[in-house]
């Protein structure tokens, strides 16, 4: 095990180790990816690298290009850019 490998790891309070991911998006870069899914409250979902991006007002199946302008650990929320 390397040492970089070891200074990535975080504790939770159960004493396994919780490891950080960097998200494969940036914030202010535009993307462009399918909507797969719906949300619970009608966001459409694309993924990136397997990374979830939430962005408002699309439909399903639609290729949509977007803005990221907020991430999360586990997801991010984008806006849908005009040509």
């Amino acid at each position: 095990m390397s040492y970089s490998y070891i200074q990535q790891k975080k504790w939770q309070r159960s004493g396994r180790p919780r490891y950080y991911v960097k998200p494969p998006v940036e914030i202010d870069k535009e993307y462009e990816s399918e909507i797969e899914e719906m949300g619970r409250y009608g966001d459409g979902i694309a993924r990136i690298k397997g990374f979830i991006i939430l962005v408002p007002n699309t439909e399903l199946g639609k290729q949509v290009k977007f803005k990221i302008t907020r991430i999360g650990k586990k997801f991010a929320i984008g806006e849908s850019v005009l040509d």
